[in-house]
C-alpha cells in the first residue's frame, strides 16, 4: 500500500467516518447507519463524490460476473476483470456466492483499492436460495402477500448468510401471453394483484432496515413492458398503448417503488421504439421523475451493449450515452460504461452530473446496506452453517406448497382421498422427479433435493395402503442443460404397459403430468401449451384401463387442457412446488388442507386464444345479434378460458348472498361500503377468497369489462355464514385518462363480487360517483 494510499484513507475517515477500512472488524461493533435519505448520509456520499476521480465515478457504475474461483488466479478475461476490480472501476459483482468467495472480492475492492468503497454482490434469487418454495406464478395462487413476504423473508435469510446483498427479483411484469416462459417469474395477468405481490415480496426481501445483515436489497423488473413480447417470443419487440402502460403494466413497480424497492432493473425489450434501456421516458420522466425514486436501476444482462443490436446504438460509445443519460445507473455485463463513459464526460457529450447522480444513487444503496459501516457484515461463516435449508424454512415451504394448490376439477368428490383406500398407483414422468418441482431459476438449490409427489404420498399414508409407482413415460431424454434447448421424449412409449398394469386395478390413479421444468423461465417460450410429449397418449391409456385419475399438474405457466378435462374427475394445480412439493401436495390429497388457491392467470382453452385476460375490453360487437357472425368471436372456439382468473374449488361449498350497498352514490372524500354475505354450505372447514371486481361504466378511455379492485381471504366452518365487507374511495376508481392524467370520472359503475372472475361466480350491483 502506498503512502498517498493510506493517506487518503485517513482522509476519508476524517471526512466520512462510517467508512470500514479494516478487515478485522466485527459486526457487533458496529453501530446502525443514519437513515437513508438523511442530511447526515448526503453530507458523507458528497464528501465521497468530491474525492473520487471520475473513473472511480464510471467504476461504481460498472457490474460484471464474477463467477471465477476469486481465491485463485484470474487468467484470460478474468484477469481484465480483477484489474479492474482492483484498480476501483468495479462497482458490483453478480454471480459470487458463498462467504468465503464474497469475502476476497469484498477484501479486493476495500483494502487494495485507493477509496476501498465496498462492492455489492447481487443474485438471482427468484423463489428461494436454498430452500425452494412454489414458482411465483404458482405462490400467488395462494392469494396470500402474507405468505409471499414470509418465503422473500427466507430466501433473504439464506442470501444473505451466504454474503449476498441483492437479489434480482421480484419480477413484476404483468404478462397475459402464456406462450411467454417468464411468466413463472410473476404474478399473473392482473396489475392490483400483481401490486400487492410487488409490494409484499419487497418487504420480505428487505424487511424494515436493509442495514440488518439478514436483509437483501430487491430489484423490481423489468422495466417496463417486458411481459408483453409480441408472440410470447422472449426478448421480443414490445409495441403497447398508453392505457396499458400506464393501467396494466406500471401499477406493480409504482406498488414496488411505494414500499421502498432499493433498485430497478430495466428490460431488454424496446418501448415504443426505443430500447427499455435507453428509454428516458420510463427511467427520468416516470420513475425519477413524477414517482421521485431514489435507489438505482440497473440494466438486464448486457442490454445496454445490446442498443447496437436493437439498431439504435452505432457502436459501444453510443450505447453508453444513450443509457447513461436516460437513466440506466449501473452496466450489467454490459462493458459500455468503463471504456467509454469518461470519455463522454471530458468531450462534454455527458455532463458529469449525470455520472454524479447515477454513482450518488448506487452509493445510497450502499450506505442502506450498512456496507460502510462493515463491509463484510454478511460474510458470516457461521450464519452459512447454520441458516440454509433449516427445519423452519422447509416447514414454511411445505406450507407454501399446499397453499398454492388450485383445485380445478373434482367431479363426484373424488377429493380428498379416501382412508378406505388400499391400493394407489401413482403414475407419471413427474410423479417420482425430485428435481422437476425445484423450478427454474433455482439459485443454490440442491439438485434432485425436493420431495417428489411419490415420496409425499408415501409419507402421508400408512402401511395398510399399497403405493405402486411407474413413471409411464420420459418426459425429457438426454441431458439437461439450463443454456440448451430440452429435449422432449416424442417416440418412446416402452413404458406404457407397465403403467397400465400398476394402474389396473387400483382404487385411484394419482398421475403427475406437466411441463419439464426448463420448458418454463427465461428463454422457454413455446407456441403450444398443450401436455408436451407423450403425456396425453400415456393419460388415455391409463384412463382405458382405470377412470379413477386424479390428475396433478406440474408446471411454470398455464397449459391447454381441453384435451385433458373430460379424461379425468379430479385435477390439481400444483405447479412447480419447490423442496416441499411433494409433501404440501399429499396434504391436499389427503384432505390435510383444504385447497385454497385461486387461479392469477386464466387457463385458456387453446393457445390460439393467447394472450388473453379477464379484463378485457367489450369492443362494439361484443355479442352476436340477429344470428349473424359479425361479433367479435372465433368460429373455431369460445372467447371464454378453460378456467378464467381467480377461479379455484374447494373440498366444500361457499354460497354467496345478500350483496349490499350502504349508498346508491359517493362523491370525492366519501366512501362506498359493500358487504355480502359468505356461507360454508358443505361439511368441511375451508378458506374461500371472496374477490370484488369494478367495472367503470362510462370513461373517456374505453375500461374493462371488470378490474379486481379488493379480495379478502376468510376462513369459515361448516355452517358458518360471515359478512364480508369492503370499502371503495375514489383512489379505487381511478386511472389514467384521456387527459393523461390519474383520476376518478364521475359517472355510473358495476361492482361485482364472489368466488372467481366468471359472471356466472358473480354478484352484481351499480353506484354511482358523483361529480
Amino acid at each position: 500500500m502506498t503512502y498517498y494510499s493510506i493517506f487518503t484513507r485517513i482522509l476519508i475517515l476524517f471526512l466520512a467516518p462510517f467508512m470500514l477500512l479494516n478487515s478485522g472488524y466485527s459486526q457487533s461493533e458496529t453501530s446502525a447507519p443514519p437513515s437513508i435519505g438523511s442530511e447526515e448520509v448526503e453530507s458523507k456520499i458528497d464528501s465521497l463524490l468530491e474525492l473520487m476521480t471520475l473513473e472511480e465515478k464510471v467504476g461504481q457504475m460498472n457490474q460484471f460476473n464474477g463467477s471465477w474461483d476469486l481465491t485463485g488466479p484470474a487468467t484470460g478475461d478474468n484477469a481484465t476483470k480483477r484489474e479492474l476490480l482492483v484498480s476501483g472501476q468495479v462497482g458490483s459483482m453478480l454471480n459470487v456466492i458463498t462467504t468465503e468467495a464474497t469475502r476476497e472480492a469484498q477484501r479486493l475492492a476495500v483494502e487494495e483499492t485507493r477509496l476501498g468503497i465496498p462492492l455489492i454482490f447481487g443474485y438471482d434469487v427468484i423463489h428461494g436460495y436454498k430452500t425452494m418454495f412454489p414458482v411465483p406464478l404458482g405462490e400467488a395462487a395462494s392469494w396470500d402477500p402474507g405468505l409471499m413476504e414470509r418465503s422473500a423473508r427466507i430466501a433473504a435469510i439464506e442470501a444473505s448468510a451466504s454474503g449476498l446483498h441483492w437479489t434480482f427479483a421480484p419480477m413484476v411484469d404483468i404478462a397475459r401471453d402464456a406462450r411467454w416462459g417468464r411468466v413463472m417469474e410473476g404474478a399473473g395477468e392482473d396489475p392490483y394483484l400483481g401490486s400487492l405481490a410487488a409490494a409484499a415480496r419487497v418487504r420480505g426481501f428487505q424487511g424494515s432496515d436493509l442495514s440488518d445483515a439478514r436483509t437483501i436489497a430487491a430489484c423490481a423488473k423489468h422495466f417496463a413492458g417486458y411481459g408483453y413480447a409480441e408472440g410470447g417470443r422472449d426478448y421480443n419487440t414490445v409495441d403497447v398503448s398508453t392505457t396499458t402502460l400506464r393501467n396494466v403494466i406500471l401499477p406493480p413497480f409504482k406498488a414496488a417503488a411505494d414500499a421502498g424497492v432499493a433498485t430497478f432493473m430495466n428490460a431488454f425489450n424496446i418501448v415504443d421504439g426505443i430500447p427499455a434501456t435507453g428509454n428516458s421516458f420510463l427511467q427520468r420522466d416516470i420513475l425519477k421523475g413524477e414517482w421521485d425514486w431514489q435507489g438505482f436501476v440497473v440494466s438486464d444482462w448486457a442490454s445496454v451493449a445490446e442498443m447496437i443490436t436493437h439498431g439504435v446504438a452505432r457502436d459501444e460509445s453510443e450505447a453508453a450515452y444513450l443509457a447513461a443519460t436516460a437513466g440506466s445507473d449501473m452496466d450489467m455485463e454490459g462493458y459500455c460504461y468503463v471504456p467509454h463513459l469518461v470519455g463522454l464526460v471530458e468531450s462534454g457529450e455527458v455532463d458529469e452530473a449525470v455520472v454524479d447522480d447515477a454513482v450518488r444513487r448506487i452509493l445510497r444503496v450502499k450506505f442502506q446496506l450498512g456496507l460502510f459501516d462493515d463491509p463484510y457484515r454478511y460474510c458470516d461463516a457461521e450464519r452459512e452453517a447454520s441458516e440454509l435449508l433449516t427445519a423452519e424454512h422447509l416447514a414454511e415451504a411445505r406450507i407454501a406448497a399446499a397453499r398454492s394448490c388450485v383445485l380445478l376439477k373434482n367431479e363426484g368428490n373424488l377429493l380428498p382421498l379416501n382412508e378406505d383406500m388400499k391400493t394407489i398407483a401413482v403414475i407419471g414422468p413427474l410423479a417420482d422427479d425430485k428435481d422437476a418441482p425445484l423450478g427454474n431459476w433455482r439459485a443454490q438449490a440442491e439438485t434432485g433435493s425436493a420431495v417428489s409427489l411419490l415420496g409425499g404420498i408415501q409419507a402421508q399414508v400408512g402401511s395398510d395402503v399399497e403405493v405402486r409407482y411407474a413413471k409411464g413415460v420420459d418426459l425429457a431424454i438426454g441431458t439437461r442443460n439450463f443454456a440448451l434447448e430440452v429435449q422432449i421424449n416424442e417416440t418412446d412409449s416402452s413404458g406404457f404397459e407397465e403403467a397400465v398394469a400398476v394402474a389396473r386395478g387400483a382404487d385411484v390413479v394419482v398421475m403427475a403430468l406437466g411441463e419439464d421444468f426448463l420448458q418454463s423461465g427465461e428463454a422457454r417460450s413455446r407456441t403450444e401449451l398443450d401436455l408436451p410429449g407423450l403425456q396425453l397418449q400415456l393419460l388415455e391409456r391409463i384412463q382405458a384401463v382405470n377412470p379413477n385419475i386424479v390428475l396433478v399438474l406440474m408446471n411454470g405457466r398455464p397449459l391447454a387442457l381441453t384435451e385433458v378435462e373430460p379424461l379425468v374427475p379430479a385435477m390439481l394445480e400444483g405447479w412447480f412446488g419447490g423442496s416441499e412439493a411433494g409433501n404440501g401436495l399429499a396434504d391436499v390429497l389427503f384432505g390435510e388442507v383444504n385447497p385454497s388457491g385461486k387461479l392469477p392467470i386464466s387457463f385458456p382453452r387453446s393457445v390460439g386464444q393467447v394472450p388473453m385476460t379477464y379484463a378485457r375490453h367489450s369492443t362494439g360487437r361484443p355479442v352476436q345479434t340477429g344470428g349473424l357472425v359479425f361479433w367479435s368471436h372465433y368460429i373455431d372456439e369460445s372467447n371464454e378460458p378453460l378456467y378464467p382468473f381467480g377461479f379455484g374449488l374447494s373440498y366444500t361449498r361457499f354460497g354467496y348472498s345478500d350483496l349490499t350497498l350502504d349508498s346508491e352514490s359517493f362523491e370525492a372524500g366519501e366512501s362506498l361500503r359493500v358487504s355480502v354475505q359468505v356461507t360454508n354450505e358443505g361439511k368441511r372447514s375451508g378458506e374461500e377468497v371472496v374477490q370484488l371486481y369494478i367495472h367503470d361504466m362510462f370513461g373517456s378511455r374505453s375500461r374493462p369489462d371488470k378490474e379486481l379492485k379488493g379480495f379478502e381471504k376468510i376462513s369459515l366452518e361448516p355452517g358458518e355464514t360471515q359478512t364480508v365487507e369492503f370499502e371503495i374511495n375514489v383512489e379505487d376508481l381511478a386511472y389514467f385518462t384521456a387527459r393523461n392524467q390519474y383520476e376518478a370520472e364521475p359517472g355510473k359503475f358495476e361492482v361485482f363480487v364472489g368466488s372467481s372472475s366468471r359472471e356466472e361466480d358473480l354478484l352484481k350491483a351499480t353506484f354511482e360517483l358523483r361529480d
